[in-house]
């Protein structure tokens, strides 16, 4: 990867990892998925109206939409509200990267280097060693959510990857609008008329400001970078990078909400870093190969 890709990458994740924080005061003002479907709302309006037509086949605007925006933020927001911190969420939804490079292997024939493999390994030993000094403080189900909804993300990379969208913010903000109906609807049945209408009377600048950062810094700017970048490098490369949003999470979760940082954690920290490093830059005169074209996407 190009040096400038690689800060777009770090940029990202360092977006996402304040995004834990952010979540974690947002449901204090809204029900999880009324919180979630507020987030894809605000990405979406009135920005579809700005962005131009779909530039890719809507199977893979509603796919992503599906996958992404119901299935891994709504279980990532409903699992955080049952009660997973936020930084144990951090560590446990990074898996989504041994998720894509399964996914990327299974599907499109990508094969990850065995440096790229120890690199991998490396980081998933720093968020075991994080995980370890977090300790087991989130009950089993909110746990199980998560990771499930790391699955979930893994999917939506690989279906990001086969869209191969020409424009990641055009193909973001059409993304956006597929779970705004399906997310209401789930929250209507499920957390009830009167939350939802209690937390809109209550809205506070506070609440405000969670859902204009999640939707326009985390949703908007990051999941568009983040798609761009997949239409430029293989799943498996630009997954790793996702390994440092625990750091950036930790690292927030200390300065706004008093989370104390200790030594494992760095450590862990450092684990991270050099595992991502090692699986993500490219050996001095090497190139990394061009995606291969879906022959789905060339057909007349």
């Amino acid at each position: 990867m190009r040096p400038s890709h690689v800060l777009l990458a770090v940029l990202v994740t360092a977006v996402w990892g304040v995004n834990f924080t952010v979540i974690e005061v947002g449901l204090d003002h809204f029900p999880p998925l009324l919180f979630s479907a507020l987030r894809f709302l605000v990405a979406a309006l009135p920005a579809v109206f700005l962005v131009g037509r779909p530039k890719v086949a809507w199977k893979w605007i509603v796919g992503v939409g599906l996958a992404l925006g119901v299935a891994k933020f709504g279980l990532l927001f409903v699992g955080m509200n049952a009660g997973m911190p936020g930084g144990l969420s951090s560590l446990v939804l990074q898996i989504q990267a041994v998720f894509t490079a399964l996914f990327a292997f299974a599907l499109l024939g990508e094969r990850p280097s065995g440096r790229r493999l120890v690199g991998m390994a490396v980081a998933l030993a720093g968020i075991g060693v994080a995980a370890v000094d977090e300790g087991a403080s989130g009950p089993l189900l909110g746990f199980a959510l998560v990771v499930a909804a790391a699955a979930c993300w893994g999917v939506s990379n690989i279906l990001t990857r086969k869209a191969a969208p020409p424009d990641a913010l055009n193909f973001m903000i059409w993304v956006s609008t597929v779970p705004v109906l399906p997310l209401l609807v789930l929250s209507l049945l499920l957390e009830g008329p009167s939350a939802d209408l209690d937390a809109l009377r209550g809205l506070d600048p506070a609440g405000v400001g969670t859902v204009l950062f999640v939707a326009w810094a985390a949703t908007v700017f990051g999941f568009g970078a983040w798609g761009w970048l997949l239409r430029r490098h293989p799943a498996s490369t630009v997954a790793p990078f996702s390994l440092l949003v625990p750091v950036f999470g930790m690292s927030s979760a200390a300065l706004f909400l008093g989370e104390s940082v200790t030594p494992l954690r760095w450590c862990a920290a450092a684990l991270l870093v050099g595992g991502v490093a090692l699986a993500s830059v490219t050996r001095p005169g090497r190139q990394t190969p061009a995606p291969t074209p879906d022959p789905l996407l060339t057909r007349p």
